[in-house]
């Protein structure tokens, strides 16, 4: 039997761990008002240019200086791109994709463990929307968010449900990153070696459940944002719903899913320490009414306690910074204070 209409779903589903998912499975007719976005939040299907697509570049052949080209020009045009033959095992994405569904499958009582308030370490999280104290209205999105710290700490804390298979799909994924990595800082005059660690020193892990939704043109699954990361790697399921804006436009582009590709997309942090040349990209994702939508997104990023502004190969030749020096820590701080708010937090960094 459905609540009635005046229940605490945010009750229900924030402090008692039941998610969105426990809102789904309720089989509710209508969407709580507690989900229902302002017309503005809303994906305004008329916005969408249903003839275009991001780039989709085939890595099958590295010592063809195309693909390089390719990549280069697609991080500068669209922000974001998805790779095909790349690397990471079908097997590894399927498996992964598997032991996702089973986590958001168990129990709430197992679940709610990972609670912040429940969880044994701050690295390990399972929520829902997105920052529930500030979203005045709430997201149609569960998940479980993984900070990787060592083997030893992920062995110890991580769900036994998705652990060796997350743990596999980011190992894997690492290689094909410093490649695309290399390929970008290559027109900058920066040597990977030496900016590894600043570019890619911490990794998050975040499995992302969408149920089904009711009146999904009234929610959202995520809202518009661009990500705080060097790059993002993104695996999504065959159900689709990933919308990316064109940029320079207010028009949006939705990334169909192809089988075993990985979505990738520019972050904050290289837009901040490319000085603009590589730029983030807004996007969002949609509510679904017929089926359970997951995808996995590895957050490359530099690590807490290092200092993100414009790399000085970027400015040897005379170019004029644009950012000033931000401790990352306290630019993903500002990112986590506030509900999704477009690419307000690049601001946060500007000179």
């Amino acid at each position: 039997m459905a609540p009635s209409s005046d229940y605490d779903y945010r009750h229900f589903a924030v402090t008692k761990g039941h998610g969105v998912k426990g809102i789904s499975d309720l089989g509710l007719n209508t969407l709580p008002q507690q989900y229902v976005q302002p017309p503005k939040e809303r994906i305004d299907m008329r916005k969408v240019l249903n003839k275009e697509s991001i780039p989709v570049i085939d890595m099958s052949n590295l010592d063809d200086p195309n693909v390089a080209r390719y990549v280069v020009d697609a991080a500068e045009k669209w922000g974001f791109f998805q790779i095909v033959n790349h690397g990471v095992p079908t097997e590894v994405l399927e498996n992964l994709m598997e032991a996702t569904r089973t986590f958001f499958e168990l129990p709430v009582e197992e679940k709610a463990q990972y609670l912040q308030e429940n969880c044994l370490t701050k690295n390990v999280r399972f929520g829902t929307s997105f920052i529930p104290k500030a979203d005045k209205v709430l997201e149609w999105k569960d998940y479980l968010s993984l900070f990787y710290v060592s083997d030893d700490e992920s062995s110890r804390y991580w769900p036994s449900a998705c652990r060796n298979e997350v743990m596999e799909y980011m190992k894997k994924s690492e290689s094909v990153v410093k490649w695309l990595l290399k390929v970008l800082l290559q027109p900058l005059d920066v040597d990977l070696d030496s900016k590894e660690s600043l570019l890619m020193g911490s990794k998050r892990i975040n499995l992302n459940y969408y149920p089904i939704c009711p009146n999904p043109e009234l929610a959202v699954g995520v809202g518009r944002h661009s990500d705080v990361s060097t790059l993002t790697f993104l695996l999504q399921d065959s159900i689709g719903g990933l919308y990316v804006q064109k940029m320079e436009t207010d028009h949006w582009i939705h990334v169909p899913p192809i089988t075993g590709s990985i979505v990738i997309n520019v972050g904050d942090a290289l837009q901040i320490l490319s000085n603009g040349k590589y730029k983030s990209v807004e996007h969002r994702v949609a509510a679904n009414g017929d089926k359970n939508r997951i995808s996995v997104p590895i957050f490359f990023n530099p690590r807490p306690d290092d200092i993100i502004c414009p790399l000085p190969e970027v400015l040897q030749n005379g170019e004029i910074p644009i950012y000033r020096r931000v401790l990352y820590s306290d630019y993903v701080k500002h990112f986590f204070r506030k509900s999704h708010d477009g690419k307000q937090t690049v601001d946060f960094a500007k000179i």
